[in-house]
Order: C-alpha cells, then structure tokens, then sequence
C-alpha cells in the first residue's frame, strides 16, 4: 500500500464512515424481516377478510425488494440529477418514513391491531418504500465513495461499505433478539405476534436519523462537481484528499473524461454494460439473501435455535468481509471472485447432500455458515466495488443504476420464491444454487477484467480498447 502522506486518511475515513451508515441500513432494513417475519405471519393469519397463504407471505417478506427494483433503476436519474451526496439525504427520509410506518401501518386509516387485507397493503407501500431507499442507497454509496477514494485504496473503502451492510444485518439480529427477550419467536406467541414486529422494524429508525443528520456534514464527490461546472470547488475536494499538487493532475484526468450529458450508454460498446449486469445476477442468483431472509426458520429446520445461529452466521460474516477489506487492493478482484464462488458451491453442495441423507444438527449448520462466509469475502463486497469502479466517468451514473436495478430483480425472484421452493426440496433448491456459483466462477475467470489499482479515468482507455 502507497505511504500515509499520498492521501489523507483523516479526512477520507471520517467521509467513508458517514457514507457507509447507508449500508449499514441497506443491511438493516433487508435482514430485519428475518427476525420479524414469524410474528408478522401471525398477525395477518388473523385476519378474517383474506386467506393469508404462504404465497402472500413470500410475497410480504420481499416486498421491500420491489422497492430496491425502483430504487436502483432511479439512481442514475437522482446520481444526475441531484448529486450523490444529496440522493443519500433523500434515501434517508425514506429510510426513516418507512421504519415509522412499518411498525404502525395504521397511522391514520385503520384500527390498530386489527388485521385486514387493506392494511397488509399498507404495510407493504412503507416496506416498498424503504426499498426505494435502500435501491438508492445500493447504487450510490459505493459510487459516493468510489469518486472520493484515492485509486491505491479505492478497493478497500468501497469494501467497508460491504462491511457496513454485514455489520447492519449482525445489528439488526442483535436487536431483534434483544427484542424477542424470553418470548418465542413464533406464531403461536401473543406478545410476538402483537407487538415483537412492531419494535423491530420501528428500531431502524433511529438509525436513519443519524445518517440523514450527518450527510449535511460531507462533502459533493469532486467526479460530479466537475460534471456540473464547479472546478473550484472539486479541487478544494481533490486537494483535502490527495494534496495540492495531485489533486491538479487528477482534476485535469476528470475534466478530460467528464461529458457525461453527452455520452450515450454504449459509447464504449455493449459489453461493459452486459459484465456490470451479469455481476449484479450473479450476485444474487447464488441464493445467499434467501439464506440472511430467512435463516431464523432454516436453521430451526435442522434442528438448531434459529435466532442463536443467525447471530454467530452474523458474528463469521463480519469476519470473512474484513478478509475481503484486507485482501482486495493486494490480490485483485478476479481471485477472490473465483475462490468465493468455489467455497459457495462447495457449502450449498453440503447442505444439498445433508437434506438427502436426511443428515440434522450442525454439518448443515456449518454448510450454512461456510455457504454465506465465502459469500462475504467475495461476491459480497467485490461484486459492488466493481460495479462502482468499472464503468468510465461519462455514463457511470446510467450504467450502475441498469446493474443495480438487475440486481435488485434477481434479489426479489430468488428471496420471493425460495420459501415455496425450499419446502418443495432443500435439496433442489441448494443444489441450484451450487450450480450457479460454478457458472459464475466460470463468468469471472473468462469474462471480468482485473480493475486493481487502475484509477476510475482509466476505465475509459480500458473499455476503448
């Protein structure tokens, strides 16, 4: 790694830890229905005016996703439009509007506690909108701190923000288990099935407020200052970041590549656009956010408490995206692409072969655990720093938020049908999803290219190449 004195940790960490709550609430916001989703089953089993089926379920369970779907494919438009900074202040408020209403759905129009198919409506319009949030989040907190990072470091504060996401979900199963407290969580306990949701989703928050307080605190990237004419104020940035005589000859790398108002999507060829979306599927046809969803119930499936065991899984993720934080700007993204999607295929094979043997306890456990911790030190943080860094300047904007949008599609299709699905087979289900993770390691070795230690400037000789 380059000296301290090419760039200034204390003003760029302090940056990258504001911009990375909005993954920590992306983590939040989508783990938090592992926790909460067996009482809100039961509240809405209550309900006398509609059958509350398992489809209806799956769908409520991901309803949030729809919201990442529209939030991700309006990020280049808000990136644009309004700048990174200030697209991270709008998610906030729905961050926040979306934890109030999911917890009382029945602000102003229904009864409270009185379950009716208009207010399981409801319930999803807030759930929805805190999607939108997190769909803008996704896209443009890797982007914020991709276009403020110096290029040595790029890789690993653009992982902190996987980091963050992880460390949101971890927080999110602590609290929902400090929540549960001595109650069960289950449909059949009345304090869960009345209330437990309620705190849960409502303890998001105080979260949100933090991060929409603090975005007043940082700065716009100097990669969008360019693109709306203000030189000055991007080199003060670049300057604070790099020192003055850096900052310079980056400023004049920028300002040769930033015509974004003019450049079309494929101004450098259909690929580059085609590898941004086939990483975004990829990352979630591997199945892992069917296993963060819903781990509580899987692992009660093979005879462990559910709640403990997602805490520890919460506990080895944060360990093995330290390993990619670590590792990423040393070995490059390619090899830890592939060797994540090999320990993938080889936990999810394990789970797949354990349901057929009807094998119960802790290998299925540790299959588990394994599936997701490879994830994390691979298709976790890599997938989002290359797509925050593989773009060229002049069509990033457009470019992450059609990936992202993919992403967030394949992310509501694998976690809305992974319950019918697992309950048809577990077998099939991982078996299709080790399946995958070859494909993909196959897709990285042949098709990716290394992007380590190349500055975001050069992606545009890259892809004219």
């Amino acid at each position: 790694m380059a000296n301290k004195r090419e760039y200034n940790l204390g003003y760029i960490i302090p940056i990258t830890l504001v911009a990375t709550i909005g993954g920590l609430l992306f983590g939040y916001d989508t783990a938090v229905i592992s926790g909460a989703e067996k009482g809100l089953e039961g509240f809405f089993l209550q309900a006398t005016d509609f059958n509350y089926t398992k489809g209806w379920h799956g769908f409520t369970a991901a309803s949030a996703l729809i919201g990442c779907v529209l939030g991700g494919s309006i990020s280049g438009i808000f990136a644009s439009r309004f700048g990174r900074r200030n697209s991270l202040r709008y998610a906030s408020v729905m961050f926040f509007l979306s934890a109030l209403g999911s917890c009382h759905p029945e602000f102003l129009f229904f009864d409270k506690g009185t379950a009716s198919f208009n207010l399981l409506i409801a319930f999803n319009l807030y759930r929805i909108l805190g999607g939108i949030g997190v769909g803008l989040a996704s896209a443009i907190v890797p982007m914020y701190i991709a276009e403020i990072a110096p290029s040595k470091i790029r890789g690993t504060l653009v992982s902190c923000n996987q980091f963050a996401i992880i460390f949101g979900m971890l927080v999110v199963y602590f609290v929902n288990f400090m929540i549960l407290g001595v109650h069960k969580n289950d449909v059949s306990d009345p304090w869960v099935v009345s209330t437990g949701w309620r705190y849960m989703f409502g303890s998001e928050a105080y979260i949100a407020g933090i991060f929409g307080i603090l975005l007043f605190f940082i700065p716009k990237t100097p990669r969008y200052l360019v693109l709306i004419g203000q030189h000055e104020q991007a080199l003060s940035v670049l300057t604070k970041v790099n020192g003055v005589a850096k900052a310079k000859d980056i400023l004049s790398e920028i300002i040769a590549t930033s015509k974004e108002k003019t450049e079309k999507l494929f101004a450098y060829g259909v690929a580059v656009v085609v590898i941004g979306i086939l990483l975004s599927i990829f990352q979630q046809a591997i199945g892992i956010n069917a296993v963060l969803y819903f781990s509580p119930s899987i692992f009660d499936s093979v005879g462990v408490d559910g709640m403990k065991a997602t805490v520890i899984m919460g506990v080895v993720n944060i360990v093995f995206t330290i390993v990619a934080i670590l590792t990423v700007d040393k070995f490059g993204r390619k090899p830890l692409l592939i060797i994540g999607s090999v320990g993938m295929a080889t936990g999810a094979f394990a789970v797949a072969i354990s349901d057929h043997f009807g094998i119960a306890g802790i290998f299925p456990v540790l299959s588990i655990i394994v599936y997701a911790a490879f994830f994390m030190m691979s298709w976790g943080p890599i997938c989002w720093v290359l797509i925050s860094e593989i773009f060229p300047n002049t069509i990033r904007g457009k470019a992450v938020a059609i990936a992202v949008a993919f992403q967030w599609i394949f992310n509501f299709l694998v976690s809305s049908t992974f319950p019918a699905l697992y309950a048809s087979s577990p077998m099939v289900a991982y078996g299709l999803y080790g399946i995958i993770c070859v494909l993909a390691a196959l897709f990285v070795w042949k098709i990716v290219p290394e992007t380590k230690g190349k500055t975001l400037e050069d992606m545009s000789k890259l892809w004219k190449k």
